[in-house]
């Protein structure tokens, strides 16, 4: 993050029609600012955006969300499809007043904004979609739903949750590692134990396999393709034949970058981000800063 300043961060509530979904907003006394919608991957939370937050909150209205079923978002028994992860993220939008958001999505995020953007065009302005593609190979979506359900059991205390986190993340730098030990855990008898609903996180992982050829085919709206250029979750061979599905979108690797791209390499994943925001977002008029 270099000389960049934790930003400020205010806890709200999101309480839409159909759910109530936790997030952070960056506080600025700017106004007029375009909305910049965050959105992470599974198991993780609100809070994993810290680092890109704090190098935009002068240039945008950010808010990070706790996806349904993590962090401290409702947690329904069932609704995890792509399908209701989309609804939600319209519903956001129309709910901090219904202008075209910038959407930046890592993983299952990056999954829900291309949905929702091929879904509900008019209310997004662009997607940044981070570290998921169509064509992951099976054995991928396999060993993930092995990792998430191995993480859901009880910690003796935060050193352990950080020890097991840097052991599983192996780029993950250490600031990264404690922001999630410290959001992503609540006490329990014995210890602490994951935020994220252990039903919802099965059946995310399922439904990561739903096709994402169709909705990115049918996405009109401006998108960037980043993936880590060490991504174990996007191979080389899945990103290629996506950047051939979509040849007119941008796309670009992040060096030094596993999958957990916007953690790993914040200032790279915001220069992007700008970068796209003023070529493609900006560029193509489909969205305006005032």
């Amino acid at each position: 993050m270099g000389s960049v300043s934790p930003t400020l961060l205010t806890p709200v509530e999101c309480r839409l029609p159909h759910i109530m979904l936790s997030a952070v907003e960056t506080v600025s006394e700017s106004k007029g600012l375009p909305l910049a919608l965050f959105f992470h991957g599974i198991t993780a939370n609100a809070y994993v955006f810290q680092p890109v937050l704090d190098q935009l909150a002068a240039e945008f209205r950010c808010v990070s969300v706790d996806q349904r079923g993590h962090g401290r978002s409702d947690k329904p028994a069932s609704g995890y499809g792509a399908e209701a992860f989309a609804e939600d993220l319209a519903a956001l939008v129309r709910h901090f007043g219904g202008r075209p958001a910038l959407i930046v999505g890592h993983s299952l995020g990056a999954r829900n904004g291309i949905v929702a953007a091929a879904k509900h065009p008019s209310l997004i302005a662009g997607v940044v979609a981070i570290d998921f593609t169509p064509y992951i190979e099976d054995q991928v979506f396999t060993d993930l739903e092995n990792r998430v359900n191995g993480g859901d059991r009880v910690f003796q205390d935060v050193e352990e949750v950080k020890s097991y986190l840097a052991g599983r993340y192996k780029l993950m730098p250490a600031d990264a590692v404690e922001r999630r030990a410290r959001w992503g855990y609540r006490p329990v008898e014995g210890g602490l134990r994951p935020l994220a609903d252990p039903g919802a996180m099965t059946q995310i992982a399922a439904g990561l396999r739903e096709d994402l050829v169709a909705p990115l085919r049918a996405v009109k709206v401006p998108v960037l393709l980043m993936r880590g250029k060490e991504s174990k979750l996007v191979s080389p061979a899945a990103f290629a034949k996506t950047r051939a599905l979509r040849a007119d979108l941008p796309a670009v690797e992040i060096e030094h970058a596993d999958h957990y791209v916007p953690e790993e390499e914040p200032k790279a994943t915001v220069d992007e981000i700008r970068k796209f925001w003023k070529s493609s977002v900006l560029g193509m008029g489909t969205a305006s800063i005032n």
